[in-house]
């Protein structure tokens, strides 16, 4: 029995060595693998031996040979193929375990040339996985380090036979997804601004996404709409979420529960969020986590019945009874104490969910319309306040500035026209999704009531017209922010210094249809 072992990712890799040379099976590497494998004790056979041919152009051609991709890939059922095999003295091979060169890492990195991302695609790991991933019925493939430890206990079981055909497709599925994103990945380099292939604001020129299916949902947005979960490579989001407790996941549990991630997300200080129908109806910063949430519930209590909460700090135990009196369908956070999950776990409903960073290159952002795809770069623009302008004669305290930031930063994840009321860095009221800016501020107004009074407003667009000043400073509005960039920003600012507001420009607008 011969296993092939090639990984740039080394993790876990010597203890699978010695599980499979423990259960009788020759180890077969190259490079820095066979040096990680030999320096553990343990008896390695290089590729060159089986090839009985060396390494050419700096190890650029070393499994490329009939010798490895012929016992990779023969039919052990097949008489023929193995007569073949034996008559050229060929041995078959097992199992191969595969990763492939960090590309995307390569070249995500500032200044890196083409010369060096090519160097850095891998020609041999992804023709070995292929091959093997196509004879799986008898070829076992890992490329997933977090797949060693119950292949090992397997084959150290009762070898390679022991892994039923389910789990090797399994494995082959995997196999092929990870070639696929790894080959997407070079294709969008090489069409991207980046990259010598052209393409437009650094988008690439075509987008081939390899997602595999991660979870079954019970429907979609409505009962008629199936729904699943699709995941690529990488780690963290929520589409990787560890759940930690509660019901199935619905797709729109996942979909709020991205929002609530994604607010909380962009904001560097403790922040909590209450997420209604992907808008954030309460929301709110403190380095005092339970404070924090009471602020975001009074945001708006109506609304964040049945919605979900998001944290971005470890959930402490205090915060988790704050919660109690309240249903919520889903917490999501990066991490709780121990304490805080046993109250968390008492409600039987709730569901837990503990997320990671995203780690690996953002995909594009991607919307679909009837024919197409439309697609964009994530809104991570940049932003220091201390660059914005002030443009009215009263110019905003500097608690006003820290309340205009914190609402500023908060209009990004609600929904055009967005309209965001905040004071002491707390939302306390919001218009979303209206077809006109006035709608916005009425219902904003509205929800705040008496909290408007002495409240900061962010505008997500310009203002087209000074009513929309007039209005917000009857509710009794103090400071606006907004990117500016009207035909009438000269009223607006008429407007707002006849009103006693003060008001600062960012030059730039979020948009979030």
């Amino acid at each position: 029995m011969r296993a092939i072992l090639s990984v740039y990712d080394k993790t876990g890799v010597v203890e699978l060595g010695r599980a499979l040379s423990g259960a009788g099976m020759e180890l077969v590497s190259t490079g820095g693998t066979s040096a990680a494998l030999a320096g553990a004790g343990l008896a390695v056979t290089a590729v060159s031996e089986v090839t009985r041919y060396p390494e050419m152009m700096d190890g650029r051609v070393k499994t490329l040979h009939p010798a490895v991709h012929g016992g990779i890939l023969a039919r052990r059922d097949v008489a023929s193929d193995m007569a073949q095999l034996a008559e050229a003295g060929i041995g078959t091979v097992d199992l191969v375990a595969v990763n492939l060169y960090p590309f995307e890492e390569t070249v995500a990195r500032p200044g890196v040339g083409l010369a060096e991302a090519l160097e850095n695609i891998d020609i041999g790991g992804p023709t070995m996985l292929r091959a093997a991933a196509k004879n799986f019925p008898h070829v076992l493939v890992a490329v997933d380090p977090a797949d060693y430890g119950w292949l090992a206990e397997r084959i150290s079981e009762g070898g390679p036979g022991a892994v039923p055909l389910e789990r090797r497709r399994q494995l082959a599925r995997k196999a092929f997804a990870h070639a696929s994103a790894y080959d997407s990945a070079i294709a969008a380099y090489l069409g991207s601004e980046g990259g010598p292939g052209g393409g437009e604001a650094g988008l690439p020129a075509a987008i081939s996404l390899s997602l595999g299916r991660s979870a079954e949902l019970r429907y979609g947005e409505n009962p008629h709409q199936p729904g699943a979960l699709y995941s690529g490579e990488g780690g963290g989001g929520v589409a990787r979420a560890r759940q930690l407790h509660g019901r199935a996941l619905s797709f729109n549990n996942l979909l709020d529960a991205d929002a609530a991630w994604r607010v909380v997300s962009d904001f560097p200080g403790g922040t909590v969020a209450v997420i209604k129908h992907n808008n954030p109806c309460g929301l709110a910063s403190s380095d005092d986590q339970t404070a924090a949430y009471g602020a975001a519930l009074a945001g708006d209590p109506v609304s964040a019945y049945g919605g979900i909460v998001g944290f971005n700090r470890t959930v402490g135990a205090a915060a988790a009874e704050a919660m109690r009196g309240v249903f919520y369908e889903v917490v999501v956070a990066p991490g709780y104490d121990d304490d805080a999950l046993a109250v968390l776990r008492a409600r039987k409903s709730l569901r837990v969910l503990c997320v990671d960073p995203e780690t690996g290159p953002p995909l594009p952002e991607m919307r679909r319309i009837t024919g197409g795809v439309l697609v964009q770069g994530p809104d991570d623009l940049e932003e220091d306040p201390a660059g914005w302008r002030v443009v009215t004669d009263r110019r905003p305290t500097a608690e006003q500035m820290q309340d205009l930031a914190f609402a500023w930063t908060a209009a990004k994840h609600v929904r055009s026209n967005a309209i965001v009321l905040a004071r002491d860095r707390s939302l306390v009221g919001m218009g979303a999704g209206q077809p006109n800016r006035l709608n916005s501020i009425h219902l904003a107004v509205r929800a705040a009531g008496d909290r408007a009074a002495g409240s900061v407003l962010a505008s997500d667009a310009f203002f087209p017209f000074a009513d929309n000043v007039e209005m917000a400073a009857r509710a009794g509005v103090v400071a606006a922010v907004q990117p500016g960039g009207s035909i009438r920003d000269d009223e607006v600012v008429e407007a707002a210094n006849r009103l006693g507001l003060a008001m600062v420009l960012t030059g730039a607008r979020h948009f979030r249809h």
